[in-house]
C-alpha cells in the first residue's frame, strides 16, 4: 500500500511496538513516519509513544541519519551558494549569560566569512538570542530569505528567526517533547538541531555544546555524545562540522539578562568585557574562520574595531538603533556574601532561575519577557569576598519577583579558604 507520494504506508501501532522493543526502524518506515505525522495523520499521542521509545531505546547511526534527512525534507534548503564569500554558522546548546553569539557574528564576518545566524527565543532558564537582541531599539528578528541574502551580502552577518520553512516536522516534534519528558533524549536533540543547520544551507559549522550544571548535558560523557552524534550528522550531510566541549558550570561573564547580555557584548565588541566571554568568543571564531578556509586571526578583528563596525552596519541593517541607551530596570536588590572567604563555585543553574524569576525569560513560549531584567555577578570563583560585600545585583520591574530570586540564589555562591582549581572554558573538541 502507499500513500499519494508513492511511498509505502505503514501502521505507526507496529512502529512504535518494534522501535519500544529494541528493533531498529527501517528506512521506508522513517521516511513515511516522519512526513505522516507533520501531515497530521500520525496522532499527537502516537508520536509521543515513539518518542518515548526512542528516549529508552535509541536510535543507532544509519537510524539517525535517516530521521534527520527525513524532517530536513519536510520543509525548504536555504542556498547561499550566490554569495561571493564561504558561509559558517555556529549553534550552542544553550546556557546562562551564554551571550557569544552577539560578538562572533560580526567578528567572523570581520574575517571575510559570511555568517547565516538563524537563532531563536528562550524558554526556561537559558534566554534565547532574539530576545536579547529585542532589547535594542527598533531591532526586529524576522527577515525574508531575500533580505537575509542581501544582508549576507552587503553586511556579512545576519541573526534572525528561522523561518517556518525549515524543518517544520521539527518544531512540531520540539513542542511535543517538551510536554512528554522526551526532551533529554539524545537521538531527538541531535536530529532537532542538525536538521535546522544542515536545512539552513551553511558550508560549514562550529557546534558548542556546554556541559555542566547550567547546561543541557550535565556531564562531559552526555555532552561527547550529543557532539559525535551531531559532527557525524553535518558531516555524512557535506557539511564541514567540528565541536567544541565547553564549560558551564559558572555563568559566562558578569551577566545573565537580555539587555544587560546585550551590553556586555558590546563591551567585548570595543576590546573590553569578561576574559571568559572574550576567550570562548575567539576560539569559536577560528574555528569558524578555519573551516571556512580564511586565514585571518580573529583577535585582530577584535583588536582593530572592524568586528565593531560590522556589528553596528548588522544592527542598522535590521532596523536598530546601535548607539540607543538599553533598557534598565525600574527596580534593583543584591545579594550579599555570609562570610569572608574565596569564592570556590558560582552555581550557573541557580543564576539562570534568578534571571527567569526576575522576567528575563518565559515559561511558555507566548509569555513576554522583561528586557532589563537580570542578574549582574560581581564576584566569580577564584575572587576572595569579605562579609557583607555585594556578590550580585538583581534587575527587576516587578519588585515582588526579588524574593524568589533571592531564594533560587541562596545556595549559589561557595565561599572558602582556597581559590578553586580553574576548570578550562574549552574542555575537549569534535572533529
Amino acid at each position: 500500500m502507499t500513500n499519494p507520494a508513492g511511498t509505502p504506508t505503514f501502521d505507526a501501532v507496529e512502529l512504535i511496538r518494534r522501535k519500544r522493543s529494541g528493533q531498529r526502524l527501517t528506512d521506508e518506515q522513517i521516511d513515511w513516519l516522519i512526513p505522516a505525522y507533520t501531515r497530521g495523520d500520525v496522532a499527537d499521542e502516537q508520536m509521543s509513544a515513539m518518542a518515548m521509545a526512542v528516549y529508552f531505546r535509541g536510535m543507532d547511526d544509519a537510524e539517525l541519519s535517516t530521521w534527520t534527512t527525513a524532517m530536513i525534507n519536510t520543509g525548504e534548503r536555504l542556498d547561499f551558494s550566490s554569495l561571493s564569500r564561504p558561509t559558517a554558522d555556529k549553534h550552542s546548546t544553550g546556557g546562562v549569560g551564554d551571550k557569544i553569539t552577539l560578538p562572533l557574528a560580526p567578528l567572523v564576518a570581520a574575517c571575510g566569512v559570511a555568517v547565516p545566524q538563524l537563532s531563536g527565543r528562550g524558554l526556561g532558564h537559558t534566554g534565547g538570542t532574539l530576545d536579547k537582541l529585542e532589547a535594542i531599539p527598533g531591532w526586529r528578528a524576522d527577515l525574508t530569505n531575500d533580505q537575509m541574502l542581501r544582508q549576507l551580502d552587503e553586511v556579512g552577518a545576519v541573526i534572525c528567526a528561522a523561518g517556518s520553512g525549515l524543518a517544520p516536522a521539527d518544531k512540531k516534534l520540539y513542542a511535543l517533547r517538551d510536554v512528554t519528558g522526551t526532551v533529554e533524549a539524545i537521538p531527538l536533540i541531535a536530529s532537532s538541531i542538525m536538521s535546522k543547520k544542515i536545512a539552513e544551507g551553511t558550508d560549514s559549522l562550529v557546534l558548542d555544546v556546554k556541559v555542566g550544571s547550567g547546561a543541557f548535558m550535565a556531564t562531559i560523557d552526555q555532552a561527547r555524545e550529543l557532539a559525535t552524534r551531531m559532527v557525524a550528522l553535518g558531516r555524512a550531510a557535506g557539511v564541514n562540522t567540528t565541536a567544541l566541549l565547553t564549560d558551564m558550570d559558572t555563568p559566562l561573564g558578569l551577566t545573565a539578562g537580555n539587555a544587560l547580555e546585550v551590553a556586555e557584548s558590546v563591551e567585548v565588541l570595543a576590546g573590553g568585557g569578561p576574559a571568559d566571554v572574550v576567550e570562548l568568543t575567539l576560539a569559536l571564531a577560528r574555528e569558524m574562520v578555519a573551516s571556512a578556509g580564511v586565514d585571518v586571526d580573529p583577535a585582530d578583528k577584535l583588536a582593530d574595531g572592524s568586528a565593531r563596525d560590522v556589528w553596528k552596519a548588522m544592527i542598522r541593517a535590521q532596523g536598530g538603533d546601535p548607539d540607543a541607551p538599553l533598557p534598565r530596570a525600574s527596580h534593583t536588590d543584591h545579594m550579599v556574601a555570609a562570610v569572608d572567604g574565596i569564592i570556590s563555585r558560582v552555581d550557573a543553574m541557580a543564576v539562570g532561575l534568578a534571571a527567569w524569576r526576575l522576567g528575563a525569560g518565559r515559561a511558555r513560549k507566548e509569555d513576554a519577557v522583561q528586557a532589563g531584567a537580570g542578574v549582574v555577578l560581581h564576584a566569580k570563583p577564584g575572587e576572595r569576598v569579605q562579609a557583607g560585600q555585594v556578590l550580585a545585583t538583581l534587575h527587576t520591574d516587578t519588585p515582588a519577583a526579588f524574593e524568589r530570586a533571592h531564594q533560587a540564589l541562596a545556595d549559589c555562591w561557595a565561599i572558602g579558604v582556597e581559590a578553586p582549581e580553574r576548570r578550562p572554558i574549552v574542555i575537549d573538541r569534535i572533529s
